[in-house]
């Protein structure tokens, strides 16, 4: 009995090595595709436990695990031109599922990374295709979203080649080029200067219009306060003339010596003004005789 005990240790051993080659897990995140000399007999897409030949060291049944999650592709810097000549910095990304993961092992053995790299040329080359059938503004349009639409239709006959379903493609970013943004800027400057020197031509023109119709309202008023000075002055020295005239008829010899004094106070005043008269002047018939020659003097 004891001589049998090392047999069955390593016969115990054998059955739990072929046990534990001929079992595998798939979770809910995971497909396996089965492989039996380098061909594929099965696919599991559900969760699971599972049972395979325990020869794997002979290459009798292999596994492949696959995602079975959606998967998300970045793709940075495209430099894109538009139908205007211009060119674009495009960021974007393309989220995909291994639907078919036959078809994924065929065509890339079961690589992501190959299938990538196919899609990334794909994507590229649909990126520039929509890019370049608009213009310049309609990247940063509300026609980006059918443009998106547009690179997704493109790539999804090329995506279930490689057994890849496509989900969603957006464009993250969309960018001038630094030489572009340059121009941009240049006629968004001359644009603003334009637009500033005609606001202030038409600023020009109201103000000369305004600056016109206050100088005509000026001249109207002056005009029309000199025209009744004039008038008010006229009708004073007509009432002053009445006066005078009233007063000389009342006493002309008292309406004579006022005016002399009168003529006496602004001669005489203070205003630096040498006057060279013969004493026998008649200007000084009122200083020789209070009478002014009449021999009288003027009563009040």
């Amino acid at each position: 009995m004891s001589n049998r005990l090392p047999l069955l240790a390593v016969l115990a051993g054998l059955v739990a090595l072929l046990l534990y080659g001929s079992i595998f897990v798939v979770n809910e995140r995971q497909q396996a595709i089965v492989l039996r000399f380098g061909e594929i007999v099965d696919v599991k897409s559900e969760p699971g436990v599972y049972f395979k030949l325990p020869l794997a060291f002979m290459e009798a049944d292999n596994v492949q695990i696959v995602d079975d999650r959606i998967l998300r592709f970045n793709l940075d810097d495209i430099r894109v031109q538009v139908s205007g000549g211009k060119f674009f910095l495009v960021d974007a990304f393309l989220a995909y599922r291994i639907e078919d993961p036959r078809t994924f092992r065929q065509a890339v053995s079961g690589s992501i990374d190959l299938a990538e790299q196919r899609l990334r040329t794909r994507m590229d080359a649909a990126l520039r295709r929509v890019y370049g059938r608009r213009g310049f503004e309609a990247a940063l349009s509300s026609e980006r979203l059918e443009m998106m639409r547009e690179v997704a239709a493109q790539l999804r006959p090329d995506a279930t080649s490689l057994g890849l379903k496509i989900q969603d493609v957006r464009i993250r970013r969309t960018d001038l080029t630094a030489e572009v943004s340059q121009q941009t800027y240049d006629r968004m400057k001359a644009e603003r200067l334009a637009e500033a020197e005609r606001l202030r031509a038409r600023g020009r023109e109201a103000a000369q219009r305004i600056r016109a119709r206050t100088d005509r309202e000026v001249v109207e008023i002056v005009a029309e306060a000199k025209k009744e000075s004039e008038i008010l002055r006229g009708e004073g020295e007509g009432e002053r003339n009445a006066i005078f005239a009233d007063a000389f008829s009342k006493d002309p010899q008292f309406f004579d010596f006022y005016r002399s004094m009168s003529a006496y106070t602004q001669a005489l005043e203070d205003t630096g003004t040498t006057m060279v008269l013969s004493p026998d002047s008649e200007f000084f018939r009122f200083f020789k005789d209070a009478g002014g020659g009449t021999g009288a003097l003027p009563q009040q």
